[in-house]
């Protein structure tokens, strides 16, 4: 007689919280195939699960390799229902990708199925022991500047001799990280909000939240289950929940946490410290929170002068490196390797990059600010803008940005497939501002067309800024695809400048906004 396999229990997989572990033939259902979902299908089949990929696409390479590994791979219309294959499969666990949103269909159907739902963070979390002691785990999330925060936490644990490393949303998967057959002492695990929703059960050392502003509510549903995402970072921390004092939401946060006795609540912020926080005190950044005399003293850590000089001196980038001393002096990093980290640090391509200065125009490529918040932070970091915008708004309006930061407009040049919502504020709110619209579909032309209409705009002392305040996936591959073509174009142009050349005639069309 064929034995039945008899599905697994909840009780089951809670015992399931080592890399050793008896994870064999557990059936594993993973939503979706990239960065994250192919590393959870390599993970899981290693520990020798049973699983099936369910993907809308998949290329020649990737589906040679889970052939090779033992995956099954199921190429559908998810948004259509559910796969035969897929119930048929009966999974007991899923493992959702963060592209997934809660109402999916395939979502929906896995979680009344019975099965457990988890996302790839909890499951490295419990297979984190794979090499021995396990990391420790210092978390970050933030609407915007999560990945330089965690960059820079990792650089100066790193400094301070410690074994570290940046991963999850920074772009190594955290199941990556995991597996490193090298180890770490510590990893800063960037969380977007879209695996805080999925976090499960985890107890990092030291968590935080940056900053919070409307986002992603198209996928959320709405601003209140934003937030609610963003304040399961500090849930379960144990030594320190690090907030920022000059975003009051992310105090409320901590508040409404449960974390683990003892645990510290630590500000950063831009005034003068307190005796348990982070701060700026005459242009110098200090920490009067990691130190035994911190009622009548603090630590200097660098001054906002230096930090300009390696690319830092933007308040936001000031706050991100306040944010980052905190968590690494919580691990007991030296005030030396913070200072050393901040003085040596590189900024990633896209955010904040000065591409070219020509004829007195500086031009900046933050296409990695896709967002208003991260906007509105690079946006003030300058006097006299011209100011690209535009993508995908993601549900969120760009009226209160337009409005606040018209003054320091020289003009706007709007690009993206739908450029309605973005005409229409600045119709309203900047009815003077020169706005010009590049109207054309075609992807190779956007940016050339861009850069030509606000170099007519720019004069001697402005900034062109590409801070698009939007994702990118419109017209582009993602935002570093834009920030490329961007870049490029301006190479182009100031080349063409220099030999005196003139615009090409078939260049596409640029329409000016209504009303200009």
């Amino acid at each position: 007689m064929a034995l039945q396999h008899r599905p697994m229990t909840s009780r089951d997989l809670d015992s399931l919280t080592s890399w050793h572990a008896d994870w064999a033939g557990l059936r594993v259902a993973v939503l979706g195939l990239g960065v994250t979902g192919f590393s959870a299908a390599d993970t899981l089949a290693e520990l020798g699960c049973s699983v099936l990929v369910a993907t809308k696409s998949a290329d020649t390479t990737m589906t040679e390799i889970l052939e090779v590994i033992g995956v099954e791979l199921l190429v559908a219309d998810l948004e259509a229902g559910v796969p035969g294959r897929l119930e048929e499969f009966a999974p007991e666990l899923v493992i959702v990708s963060p592209g997934f949103a809660p109402h999916h269909p395939l979502v929906a159907w896995a979680q009344g199925s019975g099965a457990a739902v988890w996302g790839d963070v909890e499951l490295a979390w419990r297979l984190r022991d794979k090499n021995g002691a396990p990391a420790e785990w210092i978390t970050v999330t933030g609407t915007n500047g999560k990945t330089t925060t965690v960059q820079l936490t990792a650089a100066m644990l790193v400094a301070g001799g410690l074994r570290a490393a940046p991963c999850g949303n920074v772009g190594v998967p955290v199941l990556d990280a995991i597996r490193d057959p090298g180890g770490f002492d510590v990893l800063v695990v960037e969380l977007s909000s879209f695996q805080l929703h999925y976090l499960g059960s985890i107890s990092p050392w030291a968590s935080a939240c940056l900053n919070v502003a409307d986002d992603h509510l198209d996928w959320h549903g709405s601003p209140a289950a934003y937030r609610a995402a963003k304040g399961r970072v500090y849930e379960n921390t144990r030594i320190a929940c690090i907030y920022n004092k000059d975003a009051p939401i992310t105090r409320e946060l901590v508040e409404a946490a449960d974390v683990v006795e003892g645990c510290r609540a630590v500000g950063f912020g831009f005034g003068i410290p307190g005796p348990s926080d982070f701060g700026v005190v005459e242009g110098i950044l200090c920490d009067r929170a990691f130190l035994e005399e911190r009622r009548d003293s603090a630590l200097e850590i660098v001054t906002v002068g230096e930090l300009a000089d390696v690319g830092l001196g933007g308040a936001h980038l000031v706050a991100n490196a306040l944010a980052a001393a905190a968590l690494a002096r919580s691990f007991g990093a030296p005030i030396a390797a913070v200072r050393s980290a901040l003085l040596a640090f590189k900024a990633d391509h896209h955010r904040a990059e000065v591409v070219a200065r020509h004829e007195g125009v500086t031009w900046v490529d933050d296409s990695k600010a896709t967002n208003a918040h991260a906007a509105r932070a690079s946006l003030t970091a300058f006097d006299s803008v011209v100011w690209i915008v535009g993508g995908l708004f993601k549900g969120a309006s760009p009226d209160e940005l337009v409005a606040s930061m018209s003054p320091r407009l020289r003009g706007a040049i709007v690009i993206g497939i739908d450029r309605t919502a973005v005409l229409a504020s600045f119709a309203r709110h900047a009815p003077g501002l020169p706005v010009m619209e590049v109207d054309t579909a075609e992807t190779e032309d956007v940016m050339p067309t861009a850069v030509r209409l606000a170099a007519e705009l720019a004069v001697d002392g402005d900034v062109v800024l590409l801070a698009p305040a939007a994702a990118s996936m419109d017209q582009f591959t993602d935002y570093a695809d834009r920030g490329r073509r961007f870049a490029n174009a301006v190479q182009e142009k100031v080349a063409q400048g220099n030999r005196g050349g003139d615009a090409d005639d078939d260049e596409p069309p640029a329409s000016p906004s209504p009303g200009r």
